[in-house]
């Protein structure tokens, strides 16, 4: 398989790598064969992508991501979910309960690639185009006028590489265009953006990190109407699992990644209990 991608999508090639040799792992703690399926087919070297760090950090997102969107969907089962810079994600196959709608959204080369990569499926929809243009929001509309709960935008591995101006936008655009909704948003800390030289993985690309939080708060504080509903470091999953990942917890508790869920409208109200999905 042929594959072309500008510097920002090729940083997909990360999690497809870290996900297709942790499949192949005994006691794998995520499953993905499509993952490996596509590595195989791009009979690409897998090293410059996949190193100890970003490798558990990968595992531990998906393994929080999964349950938190399963969480929300297990209480919402006609979710309608859209996959922000979808790159090669495979979520879908992991969540679907016969009823979600999902779109995996991304920029025209990704979503060429992926359309190689990836086939035809009922209530999954591969949308090309510019998150921060609202052109893509008329097909999901379509499909969320006939539902009773939020629609949910998942945005993995994307904000680092915006500005928080490019950020705001997307807030406002989600805003404008949908009355209600649920944002669940990786973030990247100002440590890492400034040291990113050092990180193990992005450095083999020409990607670039464009900002930086110290607290999900700051992206909620962008623009009106946005309410912060829970934050967690990937630490919590990433400590359980080995002992350079309990003492980078607890050397550097600030450094890695962490995943927020925001919403606004009427959608979603905290549970005060962690993990646990929210009244829709």
């Amino acid at each position: 398989m042929e594959l072309k991608l500008g510097d920002v999508q090729t940083t997909a090639l990360i999690p497809l790598a870290i996900k297709a040799n942790e499949t192949l792992r005994p006691n794998a703690r995520i499953i993905d064969h499509k993952a490996v399926e596509i590595i195989n087919a791009l009979d690409i070297d897998t090293k410059p992508y996949d190193k100890f760090l970003s490798h558990e950090g990968v595992v531990a997102r998906t393994i929080m991501l999964d349950r938190q969107l399963k969480g929300i969907i297990d209480q919402a089962p006609d979710t309608v979910v859209v996959n922000i810079g979808a790159g090669f994600d495979n979520r879908f196959s992991r969540m679907d309960n016969g009823k979600i709608w999902w779109f995996d959204l991304d920029l025209p080369d990704s979503i060429a690639a992926r359309r190689k990569a990836f086939p035809e499926q009922d209530r999954v929809t591969m949308l090309s185009g510019n998150v921060l243009e609202d052109t893509w929001c008329r097909e999901v509309k379509k499909v969320i006028a006939d539902r009773q709960s939020p629609p949910v935008f998942l945005a993995e591995g994307l904000f680092m590489y915006f500005t928080l101006e490019q950020i705001r936008t997307l807030l406002n655009l989600l805003k404008d265009n949908f009355p209600r909704g649920i944002l669940i948003a990786e973030q990247n800390s100002k440590l890492m953006m400034r040291n990113e030289k050092h990180h193990d993985t992005v450095k083999n690309t020409n990607a670039h990190f464009r900002s930086g939080t110290d607290s999900a708060q700051e992206i909620a504080n962008l623009t009106n109407g946005i309410r912060l509903l829970e934050e967690h470091s990937f630490n919590e999953e990433m400590k359980k699992y080995s002992l350079r990942g309990k003492l980078f917890a607890l050397l550097l508790p600030n450094a890695n990644d962490r995943w927020a869920t925001f919403a606004w409208g009427n959608a979603g109200t905290p549970s005060g209990l962690q993990g646990s999905p929210y009244n829709l």
